[in-house]
């Protein structure tokens, strides 16, 4: 789902896109009947809370977007199911995070890959004003099982069809799946690479000297990407070494990171 939460008496800070905030509901809300039984329950009075990226562009900080999908054995997400228009919910007033264009060069190309609701921090990147003010291209390539998980899909297209300088590549891993006849992409995003697709939908080939890469999403995706990147000569991003790869892990054992996918940690 997409919810949109909105800062009630109070100014939400300035953010870049790619960053996240947290959200949180006491315990005592009700839960998603889609939601697997909760096997221990946290005391009523809990405020659980967990980080998610915001997908709204940042000159809007009145109303922020965040995509979400359901964990049902997750702690927050049965719960964020449930609420409706006008329900209260614990916005944090910190911003975090630095999976962000600060530390991409402005001439460089942009691809940004992603699985499932990882695709959240690149909707609010692409939809800011500046995003096609640098001669640059971007390509976004999305990983998903079935076409209906294609989130923002439509968004997509209309800013593929209006900006000459962005592509959109989705991806369906279970093709058997499909309701009606798929003709994109299928696979997963590491196979989509391998198999040269955004290549020839770019017209040129990626290299570490003209594009950077973004990953975001499932870390076996991730993992995956980082080393296909680095046998064409890519380097990570480090806090010590500048690189031409950046991303962002969901699932991360111990400390959640911004997400909204499967694996919630309770």
């Amino acid at each position: 789902m997409t919810l949109q939460v909105a800062p009630v008496d109070w100014l939400f800070p300035e953010f870049q896109p790619g960053q996240y905030v947290t959200l949180g509901l006491f315990a005592s809300s009700k839960r998603s009947r889609l939601a697997a039984p909760e096997l221990h329950a946290p005391a009523p009075e809990r405020l659980i809370r967990r980080p998610y990226s915001i997908a709204s562009p940042p000159e809007n900080r009145e109303v922020l977007e965040f995509y979400i999908n359901l964990v049902p054995a997750g702690a927050l997400t049965p719960r964020l199911f449930q609420v409706t228009a006008g329900d209260r919910i614990s916005l944090g007033s910190k911003v975090a995070g630095s999976f962000t264009l600060s530390s991409v060069p402005e001439d460089a190309n942009l691809i940004l890959i992603a699985t499932g609701t990882g695709v959240a921090p690149y909707i609010s990147m692409l939809t800011s004003n500046p995003a096609f003010r640098k001669p640059r291209r971007i390509a976004l390539l999305h990983g998903v099982r079935q076409s209906r998980d294609l989130g923002y899909r439509s968004v997509l297209t209309a800013l593929q069809r209006d900006q000459p300088a962005f592509t959109y590549v989705p991806v369906v891993s279970r093709l058997q799946s499909e309701a009606s006849p798929w003709t994109g992409a299928v696979g997963h995003v590491q196979d989509v690479w391998k198999r040269g697709v955004l290549k020839r939908s770019l017209g040129f080939c990626p290299k570490p000297e003209n594009t950077h890469v973004l990953l975001c999403g499932n870390p076996a995706m991730i993992e995956s990407m980082i080393s296909l990147l680095a046998g064409e000569g890519f380097q990570r991003q480090t806090p010590r070494q500048p690189g031409q790869v950046h991303f962002e892990k969901f699932w991360q054992a111990n400390t959640p990171p911004p997400s909204g996918e499967t694996q919630e940690p309770a």
